[in-house]
């Protein structure tokens, strides 16, 4: 299963908006991780459509996560940056060619689809099995409890913060 850079740019924003204390504009974000301010803000709006982060307009606006670390799962986000669409799409090949099979003898799915099928249940079901807390206790262990709330401070406080420096 291939996903788009966007979602890694929008897993690591909903992580950090963990511990912001206030809007944090896209613009900030994107300094955050070096990543084009327009890209980043796509993959925001692409969010905010799904209901995961809420946009907050004026000059102290910008992003603060609509539901509890604990309610987002990583296949929320994936979902919303990525669409819905299944990665494997059955497009009948069976009933093509010199030993095509008869559209009334296709009753169940083909080995193949069932298969690819299953795969693409069980990547969802992974991916619905984590969530964005699980993402920020695992950043906790590995980059220590300071880590997050370092960033959280910078987002708000450090140079160019609300235009500044």
């Amino acid at each position: 299963m291939k996903m788009s850079g966007g979602v890694e740019w929008a897993l690591h924003c909903c992580v950090v908006l963990t511990v912001a204390d206030e809007p944090v504009p896209a613009a900030r974000l994107a300094e955050l991780h070096d990543v084009s301010p327009s890209y980043l803000a796509k993959q925001m709006q692409a969010l905010a459509r799904a209901g995961l982060v809420r946009s907050i307009q004026g000059k102290t606006g910008g992003y603060v996560l609509m539901k509890s670390a604990h309610d987002i799962t990583l296949l929320d986000v994936v979902q919303a940056v990525d669409g819905t669409t299944p990665a494997f799409v059955c497009t009948e090949i069976r009933q093509r060619g010199p030993f095509a099979t008869p559209p009334e003898q296709c009753t169940k799915q083909c080995p193949i689809a069932r298969a690819m099928g299953a795969a693409d249940a069980a990547w969802r079901a992974s991916l619905a099995a984590v969530t964005v807390a699980d993402l920020v206790t695992s950043v906790e262990g590995d980059s220590g409890p300071e880590a997050l709330p370092r960033i959280g401070s910078w987002l708000t406080d450090g140079p160019g913060a609300r235009g500044e420096g």
